[in-house]
Parts: structure tokens; C-alpha cells; sequence
């Protein structure tokens, strides 16, 4: 006896349709799963066969082998118990199920026939969608995700006597036919009602400004105008100052001004927080970009992704949004060093012995940092003087590398500040918003036929379309790389930098004052230490 249905896993941050076939011969009692099972495929068996017997059925006494299809993916996790289970049951002939073709079934079983929620929903309905399946069936706490694909039916299941229509308490009261009992699987009662259930979205972040505001940060006004260039061209920031001069603050509050995702950039950030596990089962799409903040004692896998089969890491979770770096040389150099891929390549690639795994990455690096181990080099506090060497100094930013530093667009000095509450009336989060949704629009206007909607993003022949220089500005330009002896990757980032300056003060065309605004952003460039002089920022 054989049957055949339709169950998914994860490769990557996408879903694959898997084939559950299974077989019952004559032989020994004895279970077989094939098809390149991890060891949580390969134990759910156990779970299946407990699943089965106390829910009122028969395990079948015979030699049972499960093909998982194509046999050459490897396959890991939970969600094929369900599929299994049902499969089990059909080819059994315990069941019935007249459309179990059409329908992708997902699930982790309890020992007593309960289902759990599994991870990794929202991408393994999206590709059943792609491939035309009728519906699925899953977990009642994985339905509001699963609703958030459109065009595709979703059922809901708590326990698997749910799926029979003439169950009772637990009990199935199999009606006989010919001799054989067989309950027939119905679908209606588990339906999701999207109109009754609508599927919950999370806020857009502006009704979070009355927690975290900039208003609440006094002065730093050149700082504030800093970080609105970086939000309104997603460009990458580095904040270099004293201790409590307010870094972390001003950069926690960057999400505030940051315009909410479209569509298609919240459905990839949902799914690669579903493929990690992430997502709540009461979480919705996603409209708020995400803000990630790892630890500096994060490693290398932690941070581009990594494992046996690869999960996202901190850049993919920040795809779309804020990657934010505190105390950058206190992570390690080699960490630091794997972030120069995904910067210019939008995306991290891990090859593993069996597969090749993508992740998008697409995210703005906001990082922070002291100008010395005792963070008080330059500083003009009034009791704290600076104790580091000059070669204590040029160790402590040799950790961040030329080339890491090239591709960080706006390099800031943070002073201590001079103003006082009540002095003078600080910039909000919605003036600064209004900004940089106003430059966003100029922005996706003139990219709307083009692959890509920021400044940060031109390369190439679109950098040299987009950002023309006019004579002063274009010598200005050069007689500054000349002088400070920059790379052509830092003159196109000045490039990328200067086009978003003139977005702000829509401008058509790159003037003389944008350009001398985006170098004086390049602080780093324009330092030097030697053995007997160093020189502040």
C-alpha cells in the first residue's frame, strides 16, 4: 500500500515543497525514514507512533518506510510530523482524505495528538502558493501567519481528531464500511476566516516617538543633521566621541525617522525572522524596520549566519533596516572583517559540503566608538584628561580596518554637549522625519524604473547618471581626494552622499556646498598618527 502527500521544510530563508511518500509491506513491524532526515525528522516517528495509538488508532503492524522527496535536500525539523501521521493513517486505510493532494500539510505532533507551532511558516506558504497547492493545513497558533499569504485557504488544527468529522472528546466513533473502518478527513470547520481573524501588522514605528524621541536629546543639532542625511539615503554612520556625550542615544532613536517598509521589502523581512524563528505566533507583517544590536562579543557565524544547515545572522535580520555596532573596536577584528562582503554585495553567501545558502543583507551600519581606550582623547572636559600613548591610540583604531572605514559614508565627531534643558528648543523625531520622507520621495521618483530606491544604492553608470558634478564642484571634489589621498570607493560614497544633501534641500543638481558638506563627513580621512604628534579629529 502507498500514499503520497505534500509537506515543506526550509532552504535558506525560502520554502521547499517536500514529498511525504509512504509505503506499508509485509514484513517485520519496523519504521523507516529516508530522504536525508535530520535527527529531529528521524525521532518523529516516536512522536507519530504515540500520536497515532492515543488518538484512538492503530499503528500499523507492518514494515513502514517514509520517503521524504527529493532525496538529495537535506531536510531538518519538525513540520513533517502532521504529514507523516496523515499519511500513516490514509495509507492504512484508517482515513479518507478526497483533496489531500492539493493541500500542504505542516506540523510538530505532542505525544497525545496535539499540534505545536513550528518555525519558518510564512516562506513555506509562499512557495505553495507559487506551485499552486488549494490551501494548508497547520497548527491553529501558525494560522495568523500563514493568512498573511493571500490566495491560498488556511486551515487551522489544535489536535489531530480535529481532522475527523465524527470525533468525540477525544474518540474516534469510525463509521464501517465494507468491513473496514475508515473515518473520513474533513477541511470546512478548520478553515481560517481572514475576515474574522484579520491578520495583525506591526506598528510603523511612529507611534513609538512618545517613548524615544530626539527631542529628549539636548543640542547635538550637527549630529541630529548627520544622522538625518544617513536615514534619508540609508547611509552607513560611524559616531566617534567621549563617554556621555550621548552615541547610544542618538543612535537608538534612528529608527524613529526612518520611513516604514513597503510591501515586498516586509514581506522578505518577515519571512527571514520566520525562517530564524523569530516571529511570534501573534506577530503580523512587518512593517517597522528592524533595528538589531548584537553584543561585541558576538562571533562570525553569529553575525553573517552560520550552523550545520545555515540560519540567518544579525545582518540578515537587520535586512531593510539598522545594523547598530556599539563600541565598534571592542568587537573582534576578524568579525569586523566578514561585515566588508555584505556591505558592498547586499547579501552573504555560506557554502556548506551539500548546498550553497543566500541571505539577503541589505541593511545601514550605525556604529559608535570612543577616539581612545579611555575615551577621553580630544575631549575638553573640564576634570578628565586623556592617559593613552600615541601607540595605544593607533592599536586601539588599527582594529577597524582602512577598508571597513572606506564604506562607512558619514564618519561624525560627537563633542561634549553645550546646551542645557531649557536653553534651546531641541529638533523632534518628526521634524527630522519629514525630512527624510520628503527626500525619500524625490528618491523613489527618480528610481522608480530602476532596481534599487536609495542614494546608497547607485553604482556604476546610475552613480554617474544621477550624481553629475558641475565644474566647482567636481575640482572641489578632486583636489580633496588628491589631498587626503582617498580610494574611489570613498569618491563615490562622497558622490552618493552629496546627491542625498541635495535631496534634502531639493536640489536638482550637485552644488559646490553639497559636496563640502559630504567631505567634512569624512572625518576619519582627514586624521593622521604619527610617533610625535597626533592630530584630533
Amino acid at each position: 500500500m502507498y500514499g503520497k502527500l505534500h509537506s515543506a521544510c526550509l532552504h535558506g530563508i525560502d520554502g521547499v515543497v517536500i514529498q511525504v511518500e509512504v509505503d506499508l509491506a509485509n514484513g517485520l513491524p519496523q519504521t523507516s525514514i529516508i530522504g536525508l532526515p535530520d535527527s529531529s525528522i528521524r525521532e518523529s516517528i516516536e512522536r507519530v507512533r504515540a500520536a497515532i495509538k492515543n488518538c484512538g488508532f492503530t499503528y500499523p503492524l507492518k514494515r513502514v518506510t517514509v520517503n521524504l522527496a527529493p532525496a538529495d535536500l537535506r531536510k531538518e525539523g519538525s513540520s513533517f510530523d502532521l504529514a507523516i501521521a496523515v499519511g500513516i493513517l490514509l495509507t492504512s486505510e484508517q482515513w479518507t482524505f478526497s483533496n489531500a493532494g492539493q493541500i500542504l500539510i505542516l506540523g510538530e505532533l505532542a505525544l497525545d495528538g496535539t499540534l505545536r507551532p513550528i518555525t519558518g511558516v510564512l516562506p513555506m506558504v509562499e512557495q505553495a502558493k507559487k506551485e499552486g497547492y488549494a490551501g494548508v493545513l497547520l497548527p491553529s497558533e501558525n494560522a495568523p501567519e500563514a493568512a498573511l499569504i493571500g490566495g491560498i485557504e488556511v486551515y487551522g488544527l489544535r489536535h489531530l481528531n480535529e481532522l475527523v468529522e465524527d470525533g468525540s472528546d477525544g474518540v474516534i466513533d469510525n463509521r464501517e464500511t465494507g468491513g473496514a473502518t475508515i473515518a473520513a478527513v474533513s477541511l470546512a470547520k478548520l478553515r481560517y476566516d481572514r475576515a474574522t481573524h484579520p491578520s495583525r501588522t506591526q506598528t510603523d514605528g511612529l507611534q513609538d516617538k512618545q517613548l524615544e524621541d530626539y527631542r529628549d536629546v539636548i543640542g547635538q543639532q550637527h549630529i541630529k543633521r548627520a544622522l538625518t542625511i544617513a536615514a534619508a539615503g540609508m547611509h552607513n554612520i560611524l559616531l566617534i566621541g567621549p563617554p556621555g556625550t550621548g552615541k547610544t542615544m542618538l543612535m537608538k532613536r534612528l529608527p524613529t525617522i526612518l520611513p516604514p517598509l513597503t510591501d515586498q521589502e516586509a514581506l522578505t523581512t518577515t519571512k527571514i525572522f520566520s525562517a530564524a524563528g523569530k516571529l511570534k505566533p501573534s506577530d503580523g507583517l512587518m512593517t517597522r524596520r528592524p533595528f538589531r544590536s548584537p553584543h561585541h562579543t558576538i562571533s562570525a557565524g553569529g553575525l553573517i549566519g552560520g550552523g550545520t544547515i545555515p540560519k540567518p545572522g544579525e545582518v540578515s535580520l537587520a535586512h531593510k533596516g539598522i545594523l547598530f555596532l556599539d563600541e565598534l573596536p571592542e568587537f573582534s577584528r576578524h568579525v569586523l572583517e566578514v561585515l566588508r562582503q555584505p556591505l558592498e554585495d547586499r547579501e552573504v553567501t555560506i557554502s556548506r559540503a551539500r548546498a550553497v545558502f543566500t541571505f539577503p543583507a541589505h541593511f545601514m551600519l550605525a556604529c559608535s566608538m570612543n577616539p581612545c581606550p579611555c575615551g577621553y582623547y580630544g575631549s575638553d572636559h573640564p576634570h578628565q584628561r586623556c592617559t593613552c600613548s600615541v601607540t595605544r591610540i593607533a592599536q586601539y583604531r588599527a582594529r577597524i580596518s582602512g577598508p571597513l572605514m572606506d564604506r562607512i559614508d558619514l564618519q561624525v565627531d560627537v563633542p561634549r554637549p553645550r546646551e542645557w534643558p531649557g536653553s534651546t528648543t531641541p529638533v523632534s523625531s518628526k521634524q527630522m522625519r519629514d525630512q527624510v520622507y520628503a527626500a525619500q520621495r524625490i528618491q523613489l521618483e527618480r528610481y522608480s524604473r530602476l532596481p534599487f530606491s536609495w542614494n546608497s544604492e547607485l553604482f556604476g553608470s546610475f552613480l554617474r547618471k544621477h550624481a553629475v558634478l558641475d565644474k566647482d564642484s567636481a575640482e572641489l571634489l578632486q583636489a580633496t581626494i588628491d589631498t587626503l589621498g582617498l580610494s574611489m570607493r570613498a569618491y563615490d560614497r562622497i558622490l552618493k552622499l552629496a546627491r542625498t544633501i541635495a535631496d534634502l534641500e531639493a536640489s536638482d543638481r550637485i552644488q559646490s556646498q553639497h559636496v563640502a558638506e559630504a567631505i567634512q563627513y569624512r572625518q576619519l580621512d582627514r586624521q593622521y598618527i604619527t610617533a610625535d604628534e597626533t592630530t584630533h579629529l
